[in-house]
């Protein structure tokens, strides 16, 4: 009984002093596509990703109510980082729902105008530098202020110095630049939601979730885990051993306690009753520590390369390749290496049967691209007469007309696609996820291959296939699935029976060795086709903006060379990243990987013509 009124009590309260307005409530997903493309639009770091940011405590005076009730002393603010730009998980603040979103846009445009320098004066100064480069941004913020105004306290409420703040941040909000520097106060200020954050906080160790994530397809918490993005600070702490204690003074007891650390099972994503995304919203900084445990929860797997005697073969020593730093603007040489592979156990076979009704369909409609044979006309030599060239010959002499040399002479030749492709397919650990209850993403990808071979067999098109995944910058693995010298027969499809996942996904790496392989190749149009269903990413700082980075800068390289590079990707969240490492109209996204290996032929017959 008492649990239950407890409960009761705590929900009352909590609707009591919840001053947000749910009804006109407008969330990040609605919005996360607009935000990525206005933020670029308006000038902001192309390479930053949009994030939820977390909820940090502001310390702000609150009333009494909300202390009686344990709520209002955290908020969600604006920020951005060198990673990413984190906006608020929702926005409820005003009863009117275009408000909402009117605030999301504006601090939108306040990031990418926003530099270093003092909070409270460079608030003021980006929002000026966004009233003179987009003027009608003013009329929003100018609601937007007038709504916020009267949220705030009111200064003659409050202390002296307190108000003496106060009175400078409600002056500020209504004219811009007015207020040269904010008074000091013995408390912290109400957050200013028009403004990003003042102290955003800080993770010495960004937890990230690579696309070598190998959990199935599962519903429900599990789903809800993976789609929380807030970014939370953590820090990374030794794991305690449970035996040494420490002597706690208890104050308000006047005695003498003895602390010790207890090891207790944390709910996890298998609990029933239990949600561990909202228990780490409870934390204002996360202690992030190895224990030897495992868990199904969102983590990053330290894998081993299997024996060399269970392994593929290598081609070589390997290929030492540079890497971008996006910090250092400039390539680094020599830092990664590339190791070719071919399949140590591939027997030879042929297409499978759950795919010989699918090819023979994608045959027929590919023989329309098949060379022809033409007639090269008015030549001076060739197999007979030019019909039309001599009757126009005949009737010039007789009309007594200057005609110019023309040839009388007509050839048959056969048409020839000057066309070389090279097919880069992502095997990273992320492909072993199932995307139906019999599917994993690796079937999908070998029947794409398999279809896709089939297809460019009948055109006579010159094409590679490769696959590729890494553990760290000294092992990317570059496994040789048809090479261009060699003919697509049963040794290529066993191989292709063969793939299996594999680590971790270093894309720029991988987009280098293929470009110089694509590069040797002499033809008219070199298409590159890469495959993959994630961020680039690794265990050694090839997560976020590096990786992100580097694989831009190996793109643009490849394009220097007149290569062709073109994304296709089955991850859903691939818009948010893919335009900035292969440009506007240079990736597609499949929204239903299985059908993937219907779509990827046809994509290249639209991309070749």
């Amino acid at each position: 009984m008492e649990e239950i009124a407890g409960k009761l009590w705590d929900r009352f309260m909590t609707r009591v002093t919840d001053a947000r307005h749910a009804q006109a409530a407008v969330t990040l997903p609605e919005i996360s596509r607009t935000a990525g493309i206005l933020f670029r639009a308006l000038g902001g770091d192309a390479g930053l990703g949009v994030k939820a940011a977390q909820a940090t405590e502001h310390g702000a005076r609150r009333a009494w109510l909300q202390r009686l009730a344990g709520t209002g002393n955290k908020t969600e603010l604006a920020w951005r980082d060198p990673e990413a730009l984190y906006l608020p998980d929702e926005i409820a603040l005003f009863p009117e729902r275009a408000l909402n979103r009117d605030l999301y846009l504006w601090l939108i445009a306040l990031a990418a105008e926003i530099r270093d320098g003092d909070w409270f004066v460079e608030s003021q100064r980006a929002t000026l530098r966004v009233f003179d480069r987009y003027p009608g941004f003013a009329p929003r913020y100018r609601q937007l202020a007038d709504a916020a105004l009267r949220l705030r306290p009111d200064p003659d409420a409050l202390p002296a110095k307190e108000a003496a703040c106060e009175h400078a941040l409600q002056a500020a909000l209504r004219e811009p630049g007015s207020v040269a520097r904010l008074p000091a106060a013995q408390k912290p200020w109400q957050p200013v939601p028009l403004w990003l954050h003042p102290h955003p906080p800080v993770t010495d160790h960004p937890a990230a979730s690579p696309s070598g994530d190998p959990g199935g397809a599962g519903g429900g918490k599990r789903d809800r885990i993976r789609n929380d993005t807030r970014r939370r600070s953590a820090e990374r702490v030794d794991m305690p051993d449970g035996k040494d204690g420490f002597m706690l003074f208890f104050r308000a007891e006047s005695i003498l306690s003895w602390a010790d650390y207890i090891r207790v099972n944390r709910p996890n994503e298998d609990d029933e009753d239990s949600d561990p995304g909202e228990a780490a919203n409870d934390f204002k900084r996360l202690s992030v520590a190895r224990d030897g445990k495992t868990s199904a929860a969102r983590v990053r797997f330290d894998l081993d390369l299997p024996p060399a005697h269970a392994d593929d073969t290598p081609l070589g020593p390997g290929i030492l390749l540079p890497e971008w730093h996006h910090k250092t603007h400039r390539l680094q040489p020599n830092t990664c290496r590339v190791q070719p592979m071919l399949a140590t156990r591939a027997p030879a076979c042929g297409l499978p049967a759950h795919l010989a009704v699918t090819a023979r369909r994608i045959r027929r409609q590919f023989e329309a691209l098949t060379p022809g044979r033409v007639w090269l006309k008015h030549r001076p030599d060739g197999n007979e007469l030019d019909l039309d060239a001599c009757i126009e010959h005949q009737t010039d002499r007789h009309l007594k007309r200057p005609a110019p040399e023309r040839g009388l002479y007509r050839d048959i030749r056969a048409q020839q696609r000057d066309l070389a492709c090279l097919l880069l397919a992502d095997l990273s650990l992320s492909t072993d996820a199932y995307v139906s209850n019999e599917a994993r993403v690796i079937d999908v990808i070998r029947d794409t291959l398999f279809l896709f071979s089939e297809a460019l067999s009948i055109t006579g098109d010159r094409f590679g296939l490769y696959g590729f995944s890494s553990l760290r910058r000294d092992n990317v693995r570059f496994h040789v699935l048809k090479d261009f010298s060699e003919r697509y027969d049963n040794t290529a499809r066993g191989r292709i029976a063969a793939l299996k996942p594999g680590y971790y996904t270093r894309l720029g790496a991988a987009i280098r060795h293929a470009t110089s392989i694509l590069g040797e190749q002499r033809a008219q149009q070199r298409l590159m086709l890469i495959l993959t269903d994630g961020k680039p990413n690794d265990l050694d700082h090839y997560e976020g903006r590096y990786g992100i980075e580097d694989t831009r800068h190996a793109v643009l390289e490849a394009r220097e060379q007149g290569l062709q590079p073109f994304c296709v990707t089955v991850d859903e969240k691939g818009s948010d990243y893919l335009s900035h490492l292969f440009g506007l109209g240079r990736y597609v996204v499949i929204r239903e990987p299985a059908d993937l290996p219907k779509q990827l032929p046809l994509l290249y017959a639209q991309l070749t013509g």
